[in-house]
């Protein structure tokens, strides 16, 4: 037999997609959450009160060597509203007035449900996830608006989001006196962010370690203005402050700001220049008809599998180059006996010094995750997001290569300059 239906062609029409998906075990668990949040609260005034709801207070004897209970006084609910992992639900809270040792009185404030709280720790967990993963504000409200039915705004994710500050402030100062850091690596990057109203380009300096264990662990994000010598020594200064050991070697992108900052404050540290960096400056020196040709003689002197016979590829590499175009042999001895320090290390760690891949990594990862928000709401989440994609597991690092090695001390015999 037919039935008729009570919905109109216009209902239908205007029904979103899920709307009318009901679950009868999402509706019973939300019933079932809300009778256990509202128990917790009851429980908890009892225990203020030490007594149940209608019962009276227990009378206390010296004897029993126990503190007096709290004085005061039940008057009723209010209805709060909490959004979790299971959904927005309505909750009795139950109210009463606690009379202290001065005689006053004062509402009772439950410990379990916050003044002003809105939403659990989860909830705001897995929303700051959501925005963490790669997307803006308002797409967070519409990826999560079945779980939370419509009371998550764009407005609170911005909010939840900056809670985050306050382990962003806390993680800017701790102390890494006890970090067994034995390698620095050192790079930047530039990032669109809203200074004054204005999308400006702001640059930030990152700072990354490698223990003696050869796991990598991110030190210090600063937004600079640029990649000046003062930038670069402001942040080697906080690390310095916060108890950074000196380390046995810094891999650096060839930045003369940074390369000046470091000779002022480690005048002997070694000082490996990122073999990839140095490429794009060989190719930026040379017409493009000639990059193939400097791309492959470059990569055979770099990627030779002998410390002599890295020197005999320099060496022949340089004087091909004279002749054929003279800025990119010139750009090769600009960078010394800095390009090659990696030979100085024992061959298994070759591959991790060589480049500053480490933090390129990390810019790739956190552009594509910026990629949704063309220009960043301030310098400092600019700085806090780069953090945060690592605090929260979003990254993750693994060790470095050849770190069963690291304990090995390196050769003070440096590669043969002579051309």
């Amino acid at each position: 037999m037919k039935t008729d239906t009570t919905k109109t062609a216009g209902d239908v029409a205007a029904e979103k997609l899920f709307d009318n998906w009901f679950d009868p075990v999402e509706a019973s668990l939300r019933v079932t959450v809300r009778g256990f949040i509202e128990t917790m609260i009851e429980e908890e005034l009892d225990t203020a009160l030490s007594r149940p709801r209608y019962g009276r207070r227990l009378e206390l004897t010296a004897a029993d060597n126990a503190a007096a209970p709290i004085v005061g006084h039940r008057h009723g609910h209010r209805m709060r509203s909490l959004t979790g992992t299971f959904g927005p639900t309505q909750i009795a809270v139950p109210r009463a007035r606690i009379i202290g040792e001065d005689g006053k009185t004062a509402e009772w404030k439950s410990k379990s449900l916050r003044a002003y709280q809105r939403r659990t720790k989860q909830a705001e967990a897995l929303i700051a996830g959501a925005y963490l993963s790669g997307t803006n504000t308002r797409r967070v409200r519409r990826a999560l608006s079945a779980v939370f039915k419509g009371a998550v705004s764009k407005d609170v994710v911005s909010r939840t989001w900056r809670k985050v500050k306050g382990d962003w402030d806390a993680w800017n100062v701790h102390s890494l006196k006890d970090e067994p850091i034995v390698r620095l690596i050192l790079d930047g990057t530039v990032v669109r962010a809203r200074l004054d109203k204005k999308a400006t380009s702001i640059s930030l300096l990152v700072a990354m370690g490698v223990r003696q264990d050869g796991q990598k662990v991110l030190l210090a994000v600063k937004n600079m203005g640029g990649e000046s010598e003062a930038a670069w020594r402001a942040l080697l200064d906080d690390l310095v402050n916060r108890g950074l050991n000196v380390p046995e070697l810094v891999i650096v992108d060839g930045a003369a700001g940074l390369e000046k900052a470091l000779a002022a404050l480690w005048s002997d540290m070694p000082v490996q220049r990122c073999t990839v960096h140095k490429h794009r400056n060989l190719l930026a020196h040379a017409p493009d008809r000639l990059h193939e040709e400097i791309s492959n003689d470059y990569k055979d002197m770099i990627y030779a599998g002998t410390k002599q016979e890295i020197e005999a590829k320099r060496k022949a590499f340089i004087r091909k180059w004279r002749l054929k175009c003279r800025a990119v042999a010139d750009s090769v001895e600009e960078a010394g006996d800095k390009l090659f320090t990696f030979t100085r290390f024992p061959k298994s760690q070759w591959k991790s010094i060589r480049t500053s891949n480490a933090i390129e990594r990390l810019h790739e990862e956190f552009k594509r995750r910026i990629k949704t928000q063309t220009v960043l709401p301030s310098a400092e989440t600019a700085a806090m997001l780069f953090w945060a994609l690592l605090a929260s597991g979003q990254i993750t690092m693994r060790k470095v290569d050849g770190w069963r090695s690291l304990a090995e001390k390196p050769s003070d015999q440096i590669i043969d300059l002579a051309a």
